[in-house]
């Protein structure tokens, strides 16, 4: 039985470093696990990474920015999630969807019913069956954020954190109104350690897994 999980959360949640501990653990439990992220996942949406992320493009309008998302994903989708659940994967996906409504809709201030149309377009007919939403200040996942970037080599994918606050923090309001309205979605507090996070995130997969399996 395959399986569709995302990661959700602002900038410095911990998404990357608790999705790839998350894929070990299922791994370790007999899950074949195809770990993926958004933009990108494969040549071609990597290749719109690079445009999207690149803080060389502040130019990029948000209607340019939510169309090439919907691309990204669209071919990402057909090329790489769609096979994967069809041979009965378990696929962990860093940003989906919701990614798309938290920063284009809730950040940027676009049509929310607009990205829902285009969500639909790129994804077709699949949909996270668990989204797991890392949550915490913008303030402190911002900081995070920026000390991370002090790193050369991820400073070519730093256009959203040179964002001002203001816009990260409606970001994150937009992600726990996403939240609120969906039940697949489990809210963890993405502060403390990170042994601390994991364990939060094994909790809430637990049931879902038993409940499916």
């Amino acid at each position: 039985m395959s399986f569709f999980i995302t990661f959700e959360g602002i900038e410095g949640s911990g998404k990357t470093t608790q999705i790839r501990r998350t894929a070990a653990f299922l791994r370790e439990r007999g899950h074949d696990v195809l770990l993926t992220r958004e933009p990108g996942g494969c040549p071609i949406s990597d290749a719109i990474r690079r445009i999207l992320l690149d803080p060389a493009n502040s130019a990029l309008v948000p209607r340019a920015e939510l169309l090439l998302y919907a691309a990204a994903r669209a071919q990402h989708v057909e090329e790489v999630i769609a096979p994967a659940l069809h041979r009965g994967m378990t696929v962990l996906c860093d940003r989906f969807t919701d990614a798309t409504l938290a920063y284009q809709g809730f950040g940027r201030g676009l049509d929310i019913a607009l990205i829902e149309k285009l969500n639909a377009v790129a994804a077709g007919a699949f949909a996270p069956q668990l989204t797991v939403l890392l949550d915490m200040p913008a303030e402190d996942g911002l900081e995070r954020a920026r000390r991370r970037n002090l790193d050369p080599a991820l400073q070519i994918e730093g256009r959203f954190e040179s964002e001002a606050l203001a816009f990260h923090r409606r970001v994150r309001q937009g992600y726990l109104e996403i939240a609120a309205t969906l039940k697949r979605f489990r809210i963890l507090d993405a502060r403390g350690s990170e042994d601390e996070v994991f364990h939060r995130i094994v909790s809430a997969l637990a049931p879902f897994l038993g409940e499916q399996s």
